[in-house]
Parts: structure tokens; sequence; C-alpha cells
């Protein structure tokens, strides 16, 4: 066989190998880990990266609403296989809900959380609850009340995410039927920017910024159609537009993979509920889902990028008991034609 023949032949089969292997990835299915379950009921999670190492964190409690008694959890690990605890967050007499982490311009990991109080089993008051790292992210400090903006704030502020951009961070509060982006540069005092005029009891949001700093937020509507809805505003962030999804949300988490590809970590509620990832174009119109082992109490996603695979914690009960996971789908799984 001449040379040049060889040489076709070859080319032919590395082409066919690599076909192959693209398939195989493309059909590859999503690798689940349950990494912990140690209190009755552990949910509400979030995951980021910092110093070389995986940081998830989440609630232990008595139950998905349980009173005073709510603690924040935060664990470590430098592979995503094994884990420790680093730091275990409460107040005394009260409920500490949702703890959801970021890093601030002073590289500290910052974790935001609401803080209940009660009378009997009614919610009285809720504040947003903060605790910052050390530079080594070993030790957390003591939780203590954030500040709202006196011009917003009310006997139920809750600032569910913080997302950082160019020094400064930007949360979703929301009310019991209204929702403001509010700023901070401390993390300790929470600036209002704008509200956001959108129906349907709007609640859980997080933000993200495209590479032109335009920002997005996913919202959960919880009245009306009950439709989430993808909010987008220019800087300095005040006018809005809004798309509505096809789906409901809950718990959701935001990642941009680019500006045409908004990735949606979120619960599905039909046909029965479960822990999914939506992939959707910037308007937010659903392409593709990508569902987890999950069911029953579940949602509630952390989600990073990292070796060309989409990191998510989430919890679910689906195993008998209200769990915390970890999953690892290959980024071309998340690519829709």
């Amino acid at each position: 066989m001449k040379l040049t023949s060889l040489l076709f032949a070859a080319a032919i089969a590395l082409q066919a190998c690599s076909v192959s292997q693209k398939s195989a990835t493309e059909n590859a299915a999503p690798v689940v880990n349950k990494i912990w379950d140690q209190a009755p009921h552990n949910a509400f999670t979030d995951l980021i990266r910092f110093k070389g190492a995986f940081y998830c964190s989440f609630r232990e409690g008595a139950g998905h609403v349980s009173g005073a008694g709510g603690k924040a959890r935060i664990l470590r690990s430098k592979d995503g296989k094994t884990w420790e605890s680093v730091a275990l967050l409460e107040v005394k007499d009260r409920d500490v809900r949702d703890p959801k982490l970021s890093i601030t311009p002073q590289n500290r990991i910052l974790v935001l959380m609401d803080v209940e109080a009660h009378e009997g089993k009614k919610v009285i008051s809720r504040k947003p609850l903060i605790s910052i790292s050390d530079a080594s992210g070993t030790t957390f400090s003591t939780p203590e009340e954030g500040t709202v903006d006196p011009a917003i704030a009310s006997w139920s502020d809750w600032v569910w995410r913080l997302t950082w951009h160019k020094g400064t961070g930007y949360g979703i509060l929301y009310q019991l039927d209204k929702i403001y982006l509010v700023s901070t540069t401390d993390g300790r005092y929470f600036k209002h920017v704008s509200r956001l005029d959108l129906d349907g009891e709007p609640n859980e949001c997080t933000i993200r910024f495209d590479e032109n700093g335009k920002m997005y937020v996913v919202i959960r509507r919880e009245a009306g159609d009950q439709l989430g809805v993808i909010a987008t505003a220019d800087a300095p962030y005040t006018a809005w537009d809004f798309s509505k999804m096809d789906h409901r949300l809950g718990g959701p988490d935001l990642l941009l993979l680019d500006n045409k590809t908004l990735v949606i970590g979120t619960r599905q509620y039909k046909p029965k509920a479960s822990m999914v990832v939506h992939v959707a174009g910037p308007d937010g119109k659903v392409k593709k889902t990508i569902p987890l082992p999950s069911g029953g109490d579940c949602s509630y996603p952390g989600m990073l990028v990292w070796k060309n695979k989409l990191w998510a914690s989430y919890y679910s009960s689906h195993e008998g008991k209200s769990s915390i996971y970890i999953a690892q789908i290959p980024i071309p799984l998340l690519a829709y034609k």
C-alpha cells in the first residue's frame, strides 16, 4: 500500500475514533454521589470553589420547615469525593436557612443566610445573616445580622443569594409579594437599587452577569400561572425586561455558559417532583432538560463549571431521607441543536 493510502487510512481511523469519543461523551450519564445525610433533614445547598477546593453549604434541621434549630453546615473537599466539615453556623432560638456562598473582593468566603424568629409556629422576623471566612477558608466568623436599606426594610427581608460584579455584590431581596435589587460592598449593608415590578409573588432569585455586564435574574413565582421568569437589565440595573419561561421553578440557580446559553438548576414539579438541569436560550425557553436522581423533597442546587464538567450540589429524599448529593455532568451534555 502506498504511503499516501496509509496516511489517508490513518486519518479516517483517527476521525472515526474522535467521533466515537465525542459520541460517548455526549451520551454519558451524569455521575452522582451522596456526600452527607447526618442530620434528620439536610437541604438547600450551594457550591463554590475557593483556593483549590470545593465548598458545599446546606441547612441541617428537623424538617423542611421546622421552626427554631436550623443550622448552616459548610463542607470542604479537595477532589469532590472526600468531604470534611469546616463550619456549623447557628443562632440560639432561631432558624438559620438557605446558606449561600460567594467570594468577596477581599478574597474571603461570605456565607449569606436567612435568620428567622418565631412566635409559636408563626414567623415574626426574617433578616439577612452573615458569616465571613478567614483567608484560608478554614474558620468562619460568628454569624451577625445584616442591615437592609430603611427605604425598603420590612419585618420579612430575605436576600436569597449574592453575586459579585466589579467589586459590588448584588442580590434580590424578597418580601411577601415584592422583590428588590439590592447591592452591597461589605456584605453587611444592603442598599436599595431598584424594584422589579413583577406579579405572581416572586421570591427566590439568582443573579448572573454576561461578559458585557448585562444582568440576568432567574425568578421563582408562587402565584398566578407560577411560571419562572428571566429578568434582564443593563447598568445601572434600574430598567427591566422580563421573559416568562415555560416551566415552573423551585430553588433555582443560574449559570451563563455563553450569551446564548442559560443553565438553570431547579425543581421540576411535573409529572412528579425531581431535580433537573434545564438548558435554555437567553429568553428562558427551555431547549433541553437533564434529569438527576431525585424525588420527593428535593432541589435547591448550587452549580459551577470545573474541568469541562458542570458540578451541581442538590438535596433529595428519593432514597428515603433528605440528603446532599453532588452531580458531575459533562459539558457536551448541555449542548442543544
